[in-house]
């Protein structure tokens, strides 16, 4: 559970060390005292969207720190190499330029990263959630959570997408038939073309190696000759080897008075035996040397053809044969086609029965899982002050598709007599935030996420049903840690904990504080709740009323 979160230069906040305890925490405060700055703050730590928009004005940085307690040792940890901790502290902080550094216990993560984290810590129930409560098309998401058939749905994933990729390959080999001859004929015409060329690989390398020695011939016989005159001499020089030779009989004489020649005369005699086999074979490439006018002109000729081959079909004679492999297995499946398609249809049939039948085993699991959802909504919404709410899920068969073959949408009736009806169309505001919170509280009994945020999300519920919010969310608080934003005095009545949220002006700059309440401090808040800036004694009475009560 969240235990401590510190907060620094976030909007109006310069500073603040709020503490959170066990049960049902109620945030209060007027309407733009900060309260939704509280939230973004834990969401910061959380690894959500945080922007330099956030940072205070004067400062170039944000910076957020959460304290949680009782952490259970998540897989999370092993695998981002992160050391785990029952007391797990996580930072963040949020630079003018846009870096973000988060750590974890120490560790630099990335926001990515962090998020993961963060949605197994806090759940942050939003007055957004009810959007996605009108919008059909999250239901069934919400419908498999409860289910918890993740499992089914893995296998039928799978087996889905054994027949989407024998569908896509269906679609690729269907053509028309007089799109079928022209690229039958064009590709007859490419493979003759490059089989023609009898190319081999390396071959236009081998080549270009060729002519460059053949356009240069005159000059390399010209240096070849000089370099071999020079090893070995000629009719009026002596050559590098001759020299060598004699130097080495010298020494070999000198080397039997002191062991300081015998170590020069190995020297030499090693550069010698070396320059004796350079010597070789610059002769030998000097008589291989041959120029040839003809030669030259096959090379071109030949280069020329290659050339046009590349500019259609590759940049070297490898990519163009492997060019030509595959216009003939292009060639093959085109030709052979139907037989193929035949075949991928008896296949597509067998798989496609597989799917449907993991679509049936998934659609069983889902259906079950509505009854059981639909009991435990209702004795929610019951408990909520709505007994005569009928609520079900509806199901559409669909083709096979990436979730299954089911649509599931939610239905309700608010008043007896009343037709069941999509969501979006019976609801009023404050029935919506009721139902919110029935399907979030049996949701959440499927997760092990230790604390749940609630922010404003009594927002048009009043008198009596806002009694039984409070005890709900009072409930919820006996297993989980509950935060609550709320502008309600019959939530921050049943509080365990409760924060005052208020900001001032001085010098010129506005402050936001956080403030714990002790008995006095929440009759007075409770009593500007119920009776706005003029507290009188009525209220406050009204007030100790409710705590007592």
């Amino acid at each position: 559970m969240l235990s401590l979160l510190h907060i620094e230069n976030i909007a109006v906040i310069e500073c603040a060390d709020i503490t959170f305890d066990k049960g049902f925490n109620i945030l209060t405060g007027e309407t733009g005292a900060g309260k939704s700055i509280v939230i973004d703050a834990i969401c910061a730590i959380l690894g959500e969207r945080a922007y330099r928009d956030m940072i205070r004005t004067g400062t170039d940085k944000a910076s957020v720190r959460g304290v949680f307690i009782d952490v259970p040792e998540l897989d999370w940890f092993a695998e981002n190499g992160v050391p785990y901790d029952p007391e797990t502290i996580i930072q963040r902080e949020v630079f003018l330029d846009g870096r973000n550094v988060c750590r974890v216990n120490g560790t630099l993560v990335t926001v990515t990263i962090l998020h993961k984290l963060g949605i197994q810590l806090i759940n942050i129930h939003g007055q957004h959630d009810s959007a996605s409560l009108f919008d059909e098309n999250n239901h069934l998401h919400f419908l498999d959570s409860f289910a918890d058939n993740e499992a089914l749905r893995t296998d039928y994933a799978s087996k889905y997408e054994a027949v989407a990729q024998i569908q896509r390959q269906i679609q690729e080999m269907t053509m028309d038939e007089g799109e079928k001859l022209r690229r039958m004929e064009t590709l007859r015409y490419q493979i003759e073309e490059i089989t023609k060329a009898n190319l081999t690989a390396g071959e236009d390398e081998q080549l270009e190696e060729r002519r460059k020695i053949l356009q240069n011939a005159e000059k390399l016989s010209d240096g070849i000759h000089a370099a071999v005159s020079c090893l070995y001499g000629g009719d009026d020089t002596v050559g590098a080897a001759s020299l060598l030779a004699d130097a080495e009989r010298e020494l070999s004489r000198l080397s039997r008075f002191t062991d300081v020649f015998s170590k020069l005369h190995e020297k030499v005699t090693d550069l010698m035996y070396q320059v004796q086999d350079v010597a070789q074979e610059a002769r030998d490439a000097r008589d291989d040397l041959s120029y040839s006018a003809d030669e030259l002109e096959q090379i071109e000729a030949r280069l020329d053809i290659i050339h046009r081959l590349r500019r259609k079909y590759g940049v070297t004679c490898a990519d163009i044969l492997q060019y030509l492999e595959q216009a003939r297995t292009e060639l093959d499946e085109i030709e052979f086609a139907d037989d193929r398609l035949e075949r991928l249809k008896i296949q597509y049939d067998k798989a496609e029965k597989i799917a449907w039948a993991a679509a049936e085993a998934l659609r069983e699991s889902r259906v079950l899982a509505s009854q059981q959802l639909t009991k435990r909504i209702l004795t929610e919404l019951a408990q909520l002050d709505m007994p005569r709410v009928q609520f079900s899920c509806e199901f559409t068969q669909l083709p096979l598709g990436s979730n299954g073959a089911d649509a599931v949408a939610f239905y309700m009736s608010a008043n007896a007599g009343e037709a069941l009806k999509p969501l979006s169309k019976v609801a009023s505001g404050g029935e919506l935030a009721r139902i919110m919170l029935a399907m979030k509280n049996v949701l959440a009994e499927q997760d092990q996420v230790a604390t749940l945020i609630f922010d404003e999300v009594d927002t048009g519920v009043s008198g009596r049903a806002a009694q039984k919010v409070a005890e709900k969310l009072r409930s919820v608080a006996r297993n989980k840690q509950v935060l609550c934003v709320t502008h309600l005095p019959q939530l921050a009545a049943l509080a365990s904990t409760h924060l005052l949220i208020s900001k001032e002006e001085r010098q010129g700059r506005t402050y936001t504080t956080v403030t714990p309440l002790d008995l006095e401090g929440r009759k007075r808040e409770l009593a500007r709740i119920i009776g706005g800036t003029n507290i009188t004694e009525t209220t406050l009475k009204s007030a100790e009323e409710m705590l007592n009560a």
